[in-house]
């Protein structure tokens, strides 16, 4: 199969084009908005002190010259696999591997995380089990085709919208907010926004998932520059309101303490009786998060199954339902073990590091594109490929190390694998 080929998806087998830019915006919006702010504010408030927003700032522009990089790319070679298919296509087939490797690891580790979130926000004290039962049940409704998801994600953006505005009205129209928490204190370091700004980079980066699913976008050169960004922005402006809210209620120190930021926001603001109306909007943020999540992660399981990275029985396409089913299955059925298993703030950082090396090697991609193949100016992808690598080097260090030993341990797989294709082709 040639690459042209295996860029526009022309094979048997081939995915069904029947997404939209409505539909492509709102599953970015559904992997990226309303999760993240619900769960990572806190740990970047722990870390960076009164700089949180400098650090909303720092991710806000890796995430952009990501979702740059990675809209001229994707409308490059509209196929499913992300940066998987852009790193083997113009950087050689290992960086692809890599790329691929480094999503699937980070993205299984955020699925896990969103489902966690819904289940320490519907019943805490069985949160692993809700957030196995979370996972079961969205792989299902994966299985079930692309315009469903779609469908559902709708819903999902909708009701996470007006609950976090309900939240941003009640603190600023409260007598609790104070102005004077924006100031920059003494508590600020280089590292610790930075720190902040890896952390809060999950929240960002379900833009992703419009790349990965671009196999199945109508028209995907038009379609998917066009939609990143629109996703993009509409979070971007979205955390920056909840954020400066929870600073000016809650000021930085008691916004790292808090375990649940926006329930203690609300109760803060004398607004008690939102409080369970942001713990049912967590849950679905969290939800309607890990249905995409898991929609993009299956989408580079088969394409890394396609070239026989992963076992090639992965690469198998529903002949009724037109999506990869065995590869949703067995995503679903990893998932739900390291959600059974995992702690939230673990899979959050391990997560960050997996995705910010899948996004480097997406802006070392987009660095070789031409003129003629509507290459983004070149500051963007340099300034992303440093940016993802400074924050995914300055995250806590057990996220680190953790992170370089999977991805350390998937190249050393790709070198086996090839050293016994090489003995057995000889």
């Amino acid at each position: 199969m040639t690459a042209e080929d295996r860029a526009g998806g022309a094979q048997d087998g081939g995915l069904h084009r029947g997404l939209g830019l409505a539909d492509a915006v709102l599953i970015g919006l559904g992997a990226m908005l309303g999760a993240g702010i619900f769960t990572a504010l806190a740990p970047a408030a722990h870390a960076a002190g009164s700089g949180l927003l400098l650090g909303l700032a720092v991710a806000a522009v890796v995430a952009y010259c990501n979702a740059t990089s990675s809209a001229r790319l994707a409308a490059r070679y509209p196929a499913s696999g992300g940066t998987y298919v852009y790193g083997r296509e113009r950087l050689g087939e290992f960086w692809g591997y890599l790329a691929g490797w480094a999503f699937v690891v980070g993205k299984t580790a955020s699925c896990a995380a969103m489902a966690l979130t819904a289940g320490l926000y519907v019943w805490p004290e069985y949160a692993h089990a809700v957030a196995v039962g979370a996972v079961l049940v969205l792989t299902a409704v994966n299985y079930a085709g692309i315009q469903k998801s779609a469908g559902l994600t709708r819903v999902v953006v909708g009701i996470v919208l007006a609950v976090l505005a309900a939240v941003v009205v009640a603190a600023f129209g409260s007598g609790a907010a104070d102005t004077g928490q924006l100031r920059l204190g003494t508590d600020i370091s280089v590292t610790g926004v930075l720190e902040a700004a890896g952390l809060l980079f999950f929240a960002f980066a379900g833009y992703a998932r419009i790349a990965t699913l671009g196999e199945e976008v109508r028209d995907p050169a038009r379609t998917i520059p066009r939609a990143v960004p629109i996703a993009l922005a509409v979070t971007l402006g979205t955390y920056t309101l909840v954020a400066v809210a929870a600073l000016t209620v809650l000021g930085p120190a008691r916004l790292a303490a808090a375990a649940a930021p926006l329930s203690e926001l609300v109760r803060a603001a004398g607004a008690g009786w939102l409080e369970p109306v942001v713990r049912a909007g967590a849950a679905v943020a969290a939800l309607g998060a890990l249905l995409a999540l898991i929609l993009g992660v299956s989408r580079t399981t088969l394409a890394m199954a396609r070239d026989r990275h992963l076992p090639h029985a992965l690469a198998a396409v529903h002949p009724r339902f037109a999506v990869p089913h065995r590869a949703e299955i067995a995503v679903g059925v990893l998932v739900a073990a390291v959600a059974a298993t995992a702690d939230i703030r673990a899979a959050i950082g391990f997560s960050s590091f997996g995705v910010l090396l899948y996004y480097a090697v997406a802006n070392a991609s987009a660095a070789t594109l031409t003129r003629a193949e509507n290459r983004p100016p070149r500051a963007i992808p340099v300034l992303g490929f440093t940016g993802c690598l400074v924050l995914a080097f300055t995250l806590p260090p057990t996220s680190v190390f953790a992170g370089a030993v999977v991805v350390a341990a998937g190249a050393l797989f790709y070198g086996v694998r090839r050293a016994v294709s090489g003995r057995r082709s000889a």
